[in-house]
């Protein structure tokens, strides 16, 4: 095992599931034996604000905090959120976004241009449709398994491995549909 450390930067709104989606990368990596710290801000979150978690995973990891400049993944589950973190991204790293735009409080429209700023910081950045596949496992509220099926396959996990922290993360009612949602997300990326 190298001492490389992995920094993954997870970025959206209040509501989508990020705190989720960190929590259940953070059990992959634990499950494959690495050190993991995470970190969690959430802001205005209960009101649709910014909700960001910095997941860290190697065989020492220090601190949970990724550095500006240091993320090797930012996935972000909303555009202008991408945008507004794309800072953490360190060149060469990958940006995974939820093509879905949510029309920030305060404005009448989503602003234009936000995928153009996105690829001038990142041309290889994989965009999905997180919602449309969300619908196509069954449920909405799988926009969360989804975005970690996309960024798993920049990441070196076995699907096993992440289909397992899904079923010990969320309610066993929605297994399916979450599993389904990250095998759609697995394959868009991959696609992209």
């Amino acid at each position: 095992m190298s001492d490389r450390v992995t920094n993954v930067f997870i970025a959206g709104v209040g509501g989508q599931g990020i705190l989720l989606a960190s929590e259940i990368l953070s059990a992959v990596a634990l499950a494959r034996g690495l050190d993991v710290k995470k970190s969690e801000v959430h802001g205005m979150a209960q009101r649709g604000g910014s909700v960001v978690s910095h997941v860290r995973f190697g065989k020492r990891v220090h601190s949970p905090v990724v550095a500006e400049g240091e993320a090797d993944v930012l996935v972000s589950f909303e555009k202008m959120e991408a945008l507004r973190w794309i800072h953490y991204l360190k060149p060469g790293g990958k940006v995974v976004v939820n093509a879905q735009e949510i029309i920030p409080s305060g404005l009448d429209s989503y602003p234009a241009g936000i995928d153009a700023r996105i690829r001038e910081r990142a041309p290889d950045a994989v965009f999905v449709d997180a919602l449309k596949l969300a619908k196509e496992a069954g449920n909405v509220r799988a926009v969360n398994t989804v975005m970690l099926g996309a960024f798993a396959a920049f990441l070196e996990f076995p699907d096993d491995e992440w289909k397992k922290a899904i079923e010990a993360g969320v309610p066993k009612k929605t297994i399916d549909v979450n599993v389904a949602g990250f095998e759609l997300g697995r394959r868009a990326a991959k696609g992209a």
